[in-house]
């Protein structure tokens, strides 16, 4: 009975997201207040079904409902609680369920905040907003039912893949679809500020926030897969360009050029054009990416589907919202008026040099991650395009943005001095380049990390060159210091912290440069030397789990014949799918760590061992909460959302917008 009601409850979801998207809209081009009206009141029971929804599928999960396909096909009965419920959007119909309860979330988000919004703003937002929802829940409902059931249930289902029985599923997925589909309401928000005709400092104000959050989650999103992809595929690496890892660091790149494009627009009323091209780019390139993910046009370990009936209505989703907007944007561009003018040397011509980098960064990801693609459609010739291309063609363009981020904070809006913003940074550039020198004087080769490490550290002290400058204008007394910085606006903290947060992350990476990496064959009692380090092999275990067979290696660290601690990786088997994974085991040693992987076992007994370690690979992620905890202190800013609030000005009837100017 619950499981027929979540159904019910999806289609009623689709049926609410047609009015939403037909009624508010016919109000706000018609000026008719009581139409407009309808679109807050839409959201909220859209997202409220589609929640119900997802919790019938939650429940058939918890409780093992093998009448229901999805269920048999990912869930067994002795699998734990935490992977029963991250195993309802462990597969295709799930995950595009949790897809549309996070369109439906924002829309609901943007509901709730109407009141202080422009009616035939708000109303249009939503209105945009379901029209999508209403296409995935058409997909949904056409093509990928996550309620469709079996004649004659089976007694025990097949299990969840194996690899995703790790609380990385739990986490993962969840934040990355707060970004990647969140970016959906900048979308919402660019359509129907070219619907309306009125693109000017006021929406851009609105837009930075959902923005914001999104970029805010997409980075938590991305840096918690690579964690997880670190410890759980057994390859030690971070990163593998793989066309699904690319397709989320598009939109991240094109969301990150938005946020420094939107500040421009609303501070100078400039970049109007560029900014709502990329507001139409940052979501468009989501789409692109459940399309990679979702079409079977590529074979991943990310990929949850291979169905080309799946891919094709997805493909003509991903035509009619970006050829749509991409129209209604052409129709458009040429009402809009430059607005505030700058000067190049300025914190505007930084931040528009910084707009170009991430753009054509994300550019290159986007050639390399479809080019195979295209010549295997056009010529039937495969071919791979790889780290090295990846690593050297967004590695050049990428870089300079740690030099202009730093200069881009120190200079003054409208007009800056080059010279004395320089001067500001001696400091940092000092940092930097004695950081470099003793890291290549420590670790050697490459000298590639070396330069890359002193680079991320010139960026972390030159984030907050310009937040030193204001705390301590007044004197250094700690009296004076305390009143300036607990005075000084959260934006600029945030700002700092985020940027520092890149810069922490490069150093991160720079350093991978200086690992250790050894494959050895151990049994019981045999030691092994990695870097500095000595892992002696202790006692092989095994062990029987509910839903599996678990080898464990108990091994013990030691570092000048003191004990470190002690690691215990492991090997499972999973009788259900007949699949073995890896659990590595992890010690975070000063900010780097030993990565100690079983990736097989030998018929004499021995046991290969694949260790690494990796110093100050830590920072890789500890960048990325400062990334995620600099753009909350920016959202928490009370002058963004008194701001928004006091420049709101409903509009229900009265003469058509006028065009942008």
């Amino acid at each position: 009975m619950i499981v027929e009601l979540g159904h019910y409850a999806l289609t009623l979801a689709l049926a609410l997201s047609i009015v939403q998207g037909v009624v508010p809209l016919w109000g706000a081009l018609a000026h008719d207040r009581a139409l407009m009206s309808v679109a807050a009141p839409a959201a909220f029971a859209q997202f409220l079904f589609t929640a119900l929804s997802f919790g019938a599928l939650t429940y058939a999960y918890v409780t093992s409902d093998f009448s229901l396909v999805n269920v048999i096909e990912n869930s067994h009965s002795q699998k734990p609680l935490i992977y029963k419920i991250s195993g309802v959007w462990g597969n295709h119909e799930g995950s595009m369920l949790l897809w549309v309860l996070t369109l439906t979330l924002f829309g609901a988000l943007v509901a709730s905040r109407a009141r202080r919004m422009p009616l035939d703003l708000a109303a249009t937002v939503l209105a945009v907003q379901a029209w999508i929802s209403a296409a995935f829940f058409l997909f949904i409902l056409l093509t990928s039912n996550p309620f469709a059931r079996v004649a004659m249930a089976p007694m025990e289902g097949r299990d969840l893949n194996p690899i995703l029985q790790d609380p990385g599923l739990a986490i993962h997925p969840p934040l990355l679809y707060l970004g990647y589909v969140g970016l959906s309401i900048t979308f919402s928000f660019a359509a129907a500020a070219l619907i309306n005709g009125r693109i000017d400092a006021q929406w851009a104000r609105w837009v930075r926030p959902w923005t914001l959050i999104a970029w805010m989650f997409l980075t938590l999103g991305i840096s918690m897969g690579s964690y997880w992809a670190y410890y759980t595929l057994g390859w030690g690496g971070f990163w593998f360009w793989d066309p699904v890892e690319n397709a989320s660091l598009m939109p991240w790149l094109a969301g990150t050029a938005l946020l420094h494009s939107a500040l421009v627009m609303e501070k100078r009323d400039a970049l109007k054009v560029w900014t709502v091209f990329l507001a139409i780019l940052a979501f468009s390139l989501s789409l692109l990416g459940t399309f990679l993910v979702r079409s079977g046009v590529l074979t991943s370990v990310h990929s949850f589907a291979s169905d080309p009936d799946r891919g094709v209505f997805i493909l003509a989703i991903l035509v009619f919202f970006i050829g749509g907007s991409l129209a209604l944007f052409a129709l458009r561009a040429q009402s809009l008026k430059q607005g505030g003018v700058f000067a190049p040397v300025s914190r505007e011509g930084a931040l528009v040099l910084n707009n170009l980098l991430l753009t054509t960064s994300c550019g290159a990801v986007l050639v390399g991650t479809l080019y195979p693609l295209a010549l295997e459609a056009l010529t039937g010739e495969k071919i791979t395009v790889g780290p090295p291309f990846f690593n050297l063609a967004v590695g050049f363009i990428f870089l300079p943005i740690f030099f202009v981020m730093p200069l881009g904070q120190t200079l003054a809006w409208k007009r800056g001095d080059l010279l004395g913003s320089a001067q500001r940074l001696v400091f940092a550039l000092g940092v930097g380049l004695v950081a470099g020198l003793l890291f290549a004087a420590i670790h050697g080769e490459p000298a590639l990390s070396a330069a890359c490490a002193g680079l991320g550290l010139f960026a972390i002290v030159g984030s907050f060159v310009d937040v030193f400058a204001r705390v301590t204008g007044g004197g250094f007394t700690p009296v004076a210091i305390w009143r300036r910085a607990s005075g000084l606006p959260l934006s600029a903290w945030g700002t700092a912290l985020a940027h520092a947060g890149v810069g922490v992350s490069l150093l991160g990476i720079a350093a991978t440069g200086w690992g250790v990496e050894r494959i050895v064959s151990m049994r019981s009692g045999d030691v092994a030397e990695l870097g500095r380090f000595t892992v002696s092999m202790d006692a092989l275990r095994e062990r029987r789990e509910n839903n599996y067979v678990e080898t464990e290696a108990l091994m013990t660290v030691r570092s000048g014949g003191v004990v470190v601690g002690v690691m215990t990786p492991s090997r499972k088997f999973y009788g259900a799918r007949r699949m073995t994974t890896t659990d590595a085991g992890l010690m975070t040693v000063a900010l780097g760590q030993i990565h100690i992987v079983l990736p097989e076992q030998n018929p004499n007994g021995s046991i290969d061992v694949r260790m690494y370690w990796k110093p100050y690979v830590a920072l890789i992620w500890l960048g990325s909460l400062l990334m995620f905890f600099g753009g909350g202190a920016s959202l928490a800013d009370r002058r963004l959302r008194i701001g928004v609030a006091r420049r709101a000005q409903p509009r229900a009837s009265g003469p058509a917008p006028q065009p942008a100017e």
